[in-house]
């Protein structure tokens, strides 16, 4: 999988991609992380890639033409399967939509700053529009990192044991069950007996009920 991202402050995002899971993703050539600096195609002699909006108001716009310019030049190198805006008015990110993405081959990140990006960008070229939440970044690289992470996991041969990805909360619209390891006691504290039991028929019943149970408690709208 190849990931371009678009962004003012590509600097921020360097860190997440150098370790852990990430990294090991990409030191195995299962993912490529590609950066690419939107003031590279600022216009005039200092590279000016905002203005402000039309109408007035506050704030600045990421303007059209360096956008346009960057992703442009991107899709002339290869095709892409989406080309994903990061923004608070964006459908929020779900497991669903990460299992989705985590089966194509190039996506283009593109991290909005200031109040936003020319609507005409949106219109051109973004074929998916990702929230991460409602609330607002100063910017979207984290959001970036979040959505990079949350794909790349999921890529074959990324994780030591991949069934783990297929067991985590949210896959089957269910918060994951509680879990233990040793010691089987502690401060009084007791695992749950069928965990010790080998039973595995009536362990896989047990974290199903308990699934169920926790994501009724916590979150009954997934059950909806």
């Amino acid at each position: 999988m190849r990931i371009d991202i678009i962004s003012v402050l590509p600097e921020l995002m360097e860190s997440p991609f150098k370790a852990s899971i990430l990294k090991r993703a990409m030191d195995k050539g299962l993912a490529e992380i590609h950066f690419h600096q939107l003031r590279d195609f600022g216009l005039g002699k200092y590279r000016q890639i905002d203005d402000e909006p039309y109408g007035g108001g506050a704030g600045m716009v990421m303007m059209i033409e360096p956008l346009d310019n960057c992703i442009s030049q991107l899709k002339s190198q290869r095709d892409y399967d989406e080309v994903i805006y990061l923004t608070p008015d964006g459908e929020t990110l779900n497991q669903k939509i990460v299992n989705t993405l985590s089966i194509k081959n190039n996506l283009i990140f593109l991290c909005g700053h200031y109040k936003g990006i020319d609507q005409r960008v949106r219109d051109l070229h973004i074929t998916k529009e990702i929230s991460i939440g409602d609330y607002v970044l100063t910017g979207g690289e984290l959001a970036a990192c979040v959505l990079a992470d949350s794909v790349i996991r999921l890529l074959p041969g990324v994780l030591n044991d991949e069934q783990s990805a297929l067991t985590d909360s949210f896959q089957d619209d269910l918060l994951s069950p509680p879990i233990y390891t040793r010691p089987d006691e502690y401060k009084g504290l007791k695992v749950p007996e069928v965990l010790l039991s080998g039973n595995f028929k009536k362990i896989e019943d047990w974290r199903h009920d308990e699934a169920v149970r926790i994501t009724q408690k916590k979150r009954p709208d997934l059950l909806e």
